[in-house]
């Protein structure tokens, strides 16, 4: 299987915290969407770019499995992974690692389609100027 990769470090802030101080559960997909966005930056493809050509990406899947805890003051690395599919979806697989301890904190998948913008259709395809994106970029063996 082909991939791309990227990562970002994310400080944890107080309001992502529960009463015993740990990263809320719930936060784990923030940091997920956290992550997606820097994926965009890093490779070229943001979400409104996508918009821009006419679809939305929903997510349709999401999973996440807890490991260990991030605590307030510590910092979230997070590394994301999209996988090369031939259908029209989009996989990203992640990693969320305590910097401070270097343990891993979760793990987790996101499934997304292509929605046309104009009428909120599924695209069955995958379209061509994901396709045209998808051929320049330089994927790694998994």
């Amino acid at each position: 299987m082909k991939v791309l990769k990227s990562s970002l470090l994310v400080p944890v802030r107080f309001s992502e915290t529960d009463a015993m101080g740990v990263v809320w559960h719930g936060n784990y997909l923030k940091f997920f969407e956290d992550a997606r966005e820097q994926f965009g930056k890093d490779h070229g493809m943001e979400y409104l770019d996508v918009y821009g050509k006419g679809y939305f990406i929903p997510i349709v899947k999401s999973e996440i499995t807890h490991k260990s805890s991030i605590f307030y003051g510590e910092a979230a690395l997070i590394n994301v992974t999209l996988e090369q599919h031939d259908s029209a979806k989009i996989v990203f697989r992640y990693e969320v690692i305590n910097d401070t301890t270097k343990q891993v904190a979760a793990t987790g998948m996101t499934m997304q389609v292509f929605m046309f913008v104009s009428d909120r259709t599924l695209e069955l395809i995958k379209p061509e100027f994901y396709q045209i994106w998808e051929q320049a970029q330089n994927w790694i063996d998994a």
